[in-house]
């Protein structure tokens, strides 16, 4: 019988944060994508189509993220892997649309900080054993 640990109150915190940090990634996508069609893209940054590029990946690691944020309350493996590796990915696309200036850098810089406290979150001690109980 496998043993039961209580989860800890990071993890908590940590899905609440990712579900957070999909949201965020899902509302500024939206709101790129609906910008980008009525406002002149700059050729030297790839055009219309690089905007919109980075506004589908924004939105579908978005929802990525807020969907596996519930299995990070029952201790799901798989699920604190998976918000890893979108929130790393979150970083990198939110670090491209801030520097190019593509979107709101406020709102990047801002998720990019959410998704940095996300994964630090989910790698602490305490978290690595509620996980792998």
């Amino acid at each position: 019988m496998a043993q039961h640990t209580a989860r800890p109150a990071g993890v908590t915190i940590v899905a609440v944060i990712a579900w957070l940090s999909g949201a965020v990634d899902i509302v500024v996508g939206t709101i790129m994508l609906l910008q980008a069609s009525g406002i002149a893209i700059a050729p030297e940054l790839g055009g219309a189509g690089t905007v919109y590029t980075a506004a589908i990946v924004s939105i579908i690691l978005g929802v990525i993220t807020v969907i596996v944020a519930a299995g990070l309350l029952s201790g799901n493996m798989a699920a604190r892997l998976i918000v890893t590796v979108v929130q790393v990915l979150s970083i990198i696309s939110s670090l491209f649309i801030a520097v190019a200036n593509m979107g709101n850098p406020i709102g990047e810089w801002l998720s990019i900080l959410v998704s940095l406290i996300v994964v630090l979150l989910l790698w602490t001690k305490a978290a690595s054993q509620f996980f792998r109980a």
